[in-house]
Protein backbone atom coordinates (compact mmCIF):
# COMPACT_ATOMS: atom_id res chain seq x y z
CA UNK A 1 0.00 0.00 0.00
CA UNK A 2 1.50 3.46 -0.89
CA UNK A 3 0.23 6.43 0.70
CA UNK A 4 1.03 10.00 -0.40
CA UNK A 5 1.31 12.88 2.22
CA UNK A 6 0.84 16.03 0.58
CA UNK A 7 2.21 19.13 2.45
CA UNK A 8 0.92 22.20 2.94
CA UNK A 9 2.32 25.71 3.96
CA UNK A 10 0.93 28.33 5.80
CA UNK A 11 1.97 31.35 7.14
CA UNK A 12 2.22 31.94 10.88
CA UNK A 13 3.74 34.75 12.31
CA UNK A 14 5.92 34.60 15.06
CA UNK A 15 3.51 34.18 17.95
CA UNK A 16 1.27 31.84 16.52
CA UNK A 17 -1.52 33.94 14.18
CA UNK A 18 -3.25 32.73 11.28
CA UNK A 19 -4.74 35.36 8.78
CA UNK A 20 -7.98 33.38 7.93
CA UNK A 21 -6.70 32.34 4.57
CA UNK A 22 -3.72 30.89 6.04
CA UNK A 23 -6.13 29.74 8.89
CA UNK A 24 -8.59 28.34 6.69
CA UNK A 25 -5.76 26.72 4.47
CA UNK A 26 -4.65 24.67 8.15
CA UNK A 27 -7.94 23.11 8.86
CA UNK A 28 -8.46 21.78 5.24
CA UNK A 29 -11.76 24.70 4.62
CA UNK A 30 -12.20 28.15 2.20
CA UNK A 31 -11.68 31.38 3.75
CA UNK A 32 -15.15 31.56 2.75
CA UNK A 33 -16.45 28.41 5.11
CA UNK A 34 -14.14 30.44 8.36
CA UNK A 35 -16.19 33.31 7.71
CA UNK A 36 -19.68 31.17 7.79
CA UNK A 37 -18.64 29.88 11.53
CA UNK A 38 -17.38 33.29 12.77
CA UNK A 39 -20.94 34.72 11.73
CA UNK A 40 -22.49 31.83 13.44
CA UNK A 41 -19.85 31.12 16.04
CA UNK A 42 -19.35 27.74 15.18
CA UNK A 43 -15.33 28.15 14.71
CA UNK A 44 -12.77 28.29 15.93
CA UNK A 45 -11.76 31.61 18.70
CA UNK A 46 -10.21 34.32 16.60
CA UNK A 47 -9.29 37.52 17.27
CA UNK A 48 -9.98 41.21 15.02
CA UNK A 49 -7.24 43.48 14.84
CA UNK A 50 -8.28 45.73 11.49
CA UNK A 51 -8.08 41.80 10.35
CA UNK A 52 -9.00 38.59 11.65
CA UNK A 53 -6.31 36.46 12.72
CA UNK A 54 -6.59 32.83 14.71
CA UNK A 55 -4.21 31.14 16.83
CA UNK A 56 -2.61 28.19 15.87
CA UNK A 57 -2.90 26.60 19.48
CA UNK A 58 -6.34 27.93 19.21
CA UNK A 59 -7.01 25.70 15.60
CA UNK A 60 -5.74 22.69 16.84
CA UNK A 61 -7.86 22.59 19.70
CA UNK A 62 -10.83 23.20 17.72
CA UNK A 63 -10.08 20.61 15.27
CA UNK A 64 -9.15 17.94 18.34
CA UNK A 65 -12.65 18.94 19.52
CA UNK A 66 -14.17 17.89 16.63
CA UNK A 67 -12.90 14.54 16.64
CA UNK A 68 -16.40 11.77 16.35
CA UNK A 69 -16.03 8.12 16.94
CA UNK A 70 -19.15 7.16 14.65
CA UNK A 71 -21.38 9.17 12.68
CA UNK A 72 -24.31 7.40 14.03
CA UNK A 73 -26.57 9.28 16.63
CA UNK A 74 -25.58 9.58 20.02
CA UNK A 75 -27.92 7.86 22.54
Amino acid sequence: MYVEIEEIKVVVLPDGRMDTFNSAKYCGLSPKTMAMMRSSGDGPEYIKRGKVFYFKDALDSWIAAGKKQSTGRAA
